[in-house]
């Protein structure tokens, strides 16, 4: 079983920047792909980004395209994702999410792909 914890959400201005931490272990995780997802309030969960097991390829949303930057981390099998520019519509719960199928060479965008996935960390961005 695969454990995920997300942090480093916060309360920023617009305009500001924050770094989301994803810490994971349980299983041969680097040969994973990960993604970050986010739900604001009565919105449907929407992908963020994505980073294949290798780190080779890499995808992000439309509206975050950059802006954000995911990595990885495989010495402490964890993701990160680097915010910049914030604006009020960013202000989300964000998740973190893996991919058990090993070694898959594409971004995977759609939630219901993934089987791991973290409580979420609260990111609001004020106006």
């Amino acid at each position: 079983q695969v454990q995920v914890a997300e942090s480093g959400g916060g309360l920023v201005q617009a305009g500001g920047s924050l770094r989301l931490s994803c810490a994971t272990s349980g299983g041969t995780l680097s040969e994973y792909g990960m993604g970050w997802f986010r739900q604001a309030p009565g919105q449907e969960r929407e992908f963020v980004a994505g980073i294949t097991w290798t780190g080779g390829n890499i995808a992000y949303a439309d509206s975050v395209e950059g802006r954000f930057t995911i990595s990885r981390i495989y010495a402490k099998n964890s993701v990160l994702l680097e915010m910049n520019s914030l604006s009020p519509e960013d202000t989300a719960v964000y998740y973190c999410a893996v991919d058990r199928r090993p070694r898959r060479m594409r971004v995977i965008r759609t939630g219901y792909e993934y089987d791991f996935w973290g409580q979420g960390t609260q990111v609001t961005v004020s106006s």
